[in-house]
């Protein structure tokens, strides 16, 4: 292993036997944890080469290289931004909704088993509506093809299996599989969540979750590290969700890309374990790579109590000996930003984009302002954001108030516990008898309207309306397909309060309600402990999976040539050799969300069929030319739907391109908006930028991304004009390492011609990816090679 130095591997393992013995666990725990061991004797390589000191986050990444001589030797301090690295990450977590496509290319690969404890977790396929059993019942007859594909890949392949009902990725992983300075990837965009115990998560397409399957390097261009400086701590109705809103209208949804997040100060010290995972989980909504906090004692306090004691005990001795889970005295971060958790008041950002924050106090003037519908329509809490005993606790404190009082919510009320174990737990603690005695309804532990699984009854599909909720996403018509509801995200305790007036302008900080008997009621602030005090109650035994599942190649993964749900992948063809020639299909207009690309909600039944979900591409996009929604022409002027005139396209051999504007591909990690547009011919996307997670999700597909070197030309670009690559060839041939420009011809309907310049990030990884068509033929011939 070059990334030692001069130690040999035999060197090598006889120190890593002794650091397993100063940092060693029981064995039922060994599978959950990074060995710390080895890390830091990583650490000790990186801080030789680097001789400065470290952020917190940079110690994780660094440690977890594949070969630390070869990725910083000589770098000195332009790693940061400029450097790609090979990863060699802990762990991966699948939702199902990506778990298919991810798992079917994982297949292609022919390896008995991963080379990685994975999980795979059933939260995406369960529609919201009338509550928690009816709706299990109603996913799992709907949903059981993917159910059970899912659950025979995790018995053939030992991947620990979450079924349906068993809770949301991102709380199942806090509860179980993120501890302090682990690193992993997960197919779902706020895999970050698990940053609030102190790792490294990342959100990833499925083909970058396969070279972590197959521990093939997985690489990734090194963050910047910005730095959030907290201060003082949080008083009365201001939450952990109300720095992160603050944060998100500070930063924009562009502000953080390129940036890993880093929380440091004297604030961090105030904070519960969930409430640092809320934070950490919508710092996917401002583009950042991923979001952490070094080791406190709260981390601690949580490990204990969800039953890895152990561990806990383990990352507090690691981090006294070796000050591998904090940032280095002396750290220098690319950006500081500094909040005064004491002076912050509650916030709440929205309609249709995370980052318009407004604080509560203006919230009311804001509503009237913008002439949004004053009267809220509902109110739903829980989430992947925002589901953890503390938030539970702190709402219910809200409702006795109101219940003592004899006072109702005004407006349909959802609760969305985060796992099995929460519902477990707060029905245990009288809870959830207390949010349904008040007319609440209790969804199952999924996903459910966050994402797109609501099935609504209270408004027309077109109706405007306003709904807070305590989710972390709020694009247009992502929660209930109607492009008129107005989604504004906040903490869970504003949206239960507020929903007890049932009115936008009412501040409950502020304002009172008046009682039928002519009173006045006002909320005291919400309280609520941050663990429960009986301890945390298991969930129903059948949604456990075995605790370290061995590979069974007796299983037998059948998928029916017949089914419209499953599909096995055909490999897509490999790069000619030649510059590439395509026409431009659609001149994209304003934000272009994943959301937009492959739309959610109905179609997720798609999701492990290629040819059927390619089906929804684009269909949300705006063309710039027209204004028109899922309208393109061809060139004789007869209009199509975006997907299908890339079918006729595809048909005609036409390889097309699309051209976009800022942030292309913002939004979940969701790799069918770069699959779907290979699968139909699609070779190159041209755009003012990308978000992070779909440019690499099209690399991995063998389509080229492109950003203008000079925005302005977006302007001069129309539909069906050429545009070719004029030295993608010498690219190709230096492995990327062209100066980082490719050089268009734009030839327009009329014959006129332009020369653009171009900006890539092709590393010398992912041109072989292009050259071999995509990630996984790459992988695949390696492995046929080996």
């Amino acid at each position: 292993m070059r990334g030692l130095g001069s130690l040999s591997s035999r060197t090598l393992r006889r120190t890593l036997a002794t650091q397993s013995e100063l940092f060693s666990l029981p064995e039922n725990m060994r599978s959950r944890s990074p060995d710390y061991g080895f890390l830091v004797q990583q650490l000790e390589h990186v801080r030789k080469i680097l001789d400065r000191p470290l952020s917190y986050a940079e110690k994780v990444l660094y440690s977890h290289l594949v070969d630390v001589e070869d990725a910083l030797e000589g770098k000195g301090r332009t790693i940061r931004g400029e450097t790609y690295l090979k990863l060699n990450p802990d762990r991966v977590a699948m939702q199902d909704a990506s778990a298919q496509m991810a798992l079917l290319q994982f297949m292609t690969c022919g390896m008995k088993s991963t080379a990685v404890p994975a999980s795979i977790h059933c939260d995406h396929l369960i529609v919201g509506h009338d509550g928690a059993e009816s709706d299990l019942q109603s996913a799992i007859a709907t949903n059981k093809e993917v159910f059970d594909f899912l659950e025979s890949c995790g018995k053939r392949y030992g991947i620990q299996f979450w079924g349906p009902g068993s809770g949301i990725i991102h709380q199942i992983v806090l509860e179980n599989y993120s501890v302090p300075g682990l690193m992993m990837l997960g197919t779902d965009s706020h895999t970050p969540n698990a940053g609030g115990l102190g790792a490294i998560a990342i959100g990833v397409g499925g083909a970058d979750a396969v070279d972590a399957l197959t521990r093939t390097p997985w690489e990734l261009k090194a963050p910047k590290i910005l730095g959030v400086h907290l201060k003082g701590a949080l008083q009365g109705w201001t939450s952990a969700k109300d720095v992160i809103t603050y944060l998100a209208g500070l930063l924009t949804v562009r502000g953080g890309t390129g940036y890993i997040i880093e929380y440091f100060g004297e604030g961090l010290q105030s904070l519960p374990a969930t409430g640092m995972a809320t934070m950490c989980n919508m710092g996917a909504e401002v583009g950042a790579t991923t979001s952490t906090f070094p080791y406190t004692a709260k981390m601690g306090d949580y490990l204990t109590a969800t039953g890895r004691g152990p561990i806990a005990e383990l990352a507090e001795r690691v981090n006294k000996t070796t000050g591998f889970l904090q940032a280095d005295e002396g750290v220098e971060y690319d950006n500081v930003v500094e909040i005064d958790l004491s002076s912050l008041e509650p916030h709440i950002n929205g309609p249709f984009t995370p980052d318009l924050s407004t604080p509560l106090s203006g919230f009311g003037d804001a509503v009237k302002q913008n002439n949004w519908p004053e009267k809220l329509a509902a109110g739903l809490i829980g989430s992947c954001t925002n589901s953890s005993y503390h938030d539970m606790a702190r709402a219910a404190s809200l409702v006795k108030q109101a219940q003592e009082k004899g006072l109702k919510p005004k407006v349909p009320f959802f609760v969305t516990p985060g796992s099995d174990q929460i519902r477990s737990t707060i029905t245990r603690d009288g809870l959830i008898p207390l949010f349904e005695s008040e007319g609440a309804t209790v969804l199952a532990n999924a996903c459910g309207p966050c994402i797109g699984q609501w099935q609504r009854d209270d408004v027309s599909k077109e109706e405007p309306n306003s709904i807070l909720t305590s989710y972390n996403r709020n694009f247009r018509a992502r929660n209930d397909g109607n492009p008129n509801t107005l989604n504004f995200l906040t903490s869970p305790d504003i949206v239960t309060a507020m929903s007890y007036a049932g009115d936008l302008t009412f501040n409950p900080i502020t304002d009172s309600i008046k009682l039928s008997d002519g009173t006045d009621f006002k909320f005291d602030p919400p309280t609520g402990a941050e663990l429960p005090e009986q301890g945390f109650q298991a969930g129903l035994s059948e949604f456990l999976p075995a605790a370290d599942p061995q590979p069974d190649e007796s299983i037998e993964i059948a998928v029916s040539p017949e089914s419209d749900r499953l599909a096995l992948l055909e490999p897509f063809d490999a790069w000619n050799g030649k510059e590439l020639s395509t026409t431009v299909l659609l001149k994209v207009k304003g934000k272009c969300t994943t959301d937009h690309i492959s739309a959610a909600g109905v179609w997720l039944k798609y999701k492990g069929h290629l040819e059927n979900i390619s089906n929804n591409t684009l269909i949300g996009a705006q063309n710039a030319e027209t204004d028109e929604v899922n309208v393109v022409y061809d060139f004789d002027k007869t209009p199509f739907g975006i997907p299908e005139l890339m079918i006729k396209w595809n048909n005609e051999n036409r390889p097309w391109c699309v051209v976009a504007e800022h942030n292309y591909g913002e939004g979940s990690a969701r790799e069918h908006a770069a699959l779907s547009p290979r699968f139909l011919g699609g070779r190159m996307i041209l755009c003012k930028s990308f978000a992070r997670i779909h440019e690499t999700n099209l690399k991995k597909q063998g389509i080229l991304p492109l950003t203008f070197d000079n925005e302005n030309d977006y302007d001069i670009v129309k539909s069906c004009s050429k545009l070719e690559t004029e030295n993608l060839v010498d690219m190709i041939r230096k492995g990327g390492n062209n100066g980082g420009f490719i050089n268009l011809k734009l030839t327009l309907p009329n014959g006129e011609v332009h020369h653009i310049k171009a900006r890539h990030t092709m590393s010398a990884d992912q041109v072989e990816f292009f050259k071999a068509g995509s990630a996984i033929n790459y992988i695949g011939q390696k492995a046929a090679s080996a």
